[in-house]
């Protein structure tokens, strides 16, 4: 719970510097050269280039302090899968705007911001978060296991349970260390015996 709470509290520090970016960057060319009046569709379009600077932002900060002890090796393949994740956020983003400026017909600029920069956000971080620590960033996922001593090939097991067998057969010498021999069983030998030996 402890390592739950510590990661939402990096993960809401990383998400306030993009988002940080992502409003200024969408008002700043919502205002310039994509106004709704000199291009269709110009919300939008400054949504998506905003949200996608926030996502090269935010997986910067995730990769390296949020998640940064199961970061993978593979860093291709886990930017590919962070972008997956956020591209997913911001279609859940630019989806509130659209229905909120050409659906409910909210065309202002405090209305636009509401429906991205409000509502969007909240639903997209929500999403995000939950598939970065379950997906993307999962520990199980975060560190490629490797054997101790190497891979066990299929001859080297067959070997070792074929020496098994011939130990069971020859009453366990097989199994004996080399140079010491085994401990035989029957009766010790005499007192005669052990006299005639020293002669």
């Amino acid at each position: 719970m402890r390592q739950l709470l510590a990661q939402l509290g990096r993960f809401g520090a990383v998400g306030l510097i993009g988002l940080v970016i992502d409003v200024a960057v969408f008002n700043l060319l919502r205002a310039t050269v994509f106004t709704p009046d000199l291009v269709h569709g110009g919300p939008v379009i400054a949504k998506v280039i905003s949200t996608s600077l926030a996502i090269l932002a935010n997986w910067v900060g995730n990769r390296y302090w949020t998640f940064g002890a199961t970061r993978r090796e593979q860093v291709v393949r886990e930017g590919v899968e962070f972008a997956l994740v956020s591209v997913g956020g911001m279609l859940i983003t630019l989806a509130c705007l659209w229905i909120s400026h050409y659906v409910l017909g909210f065309t202002s600029v405090l209305a636009d911001n509401i429906a991205g920069n409000v509502v969007g956000l909240a639903l997209g971080t929500a999403f995000r978060f939950l598939f970065y620590r379950s997906w993307v960033f999962h520990p199980n996922r975060s560190m490629p296991l490797r054997p101790a001593e190497g891979p066990i090939s299929p001859s080297s097991t067959t070997a070792n349970a074929f020496d098994a067998d011939r130990a069971d057969a020859a009453g366990g010498a097989a199994a004996s260390p080399a140079g010491i021999r085994p401990a035989t069983s029957g009766s010790p030998e005499s007192p005669r015996a052990v006299a005639r030996g020293r002669e």
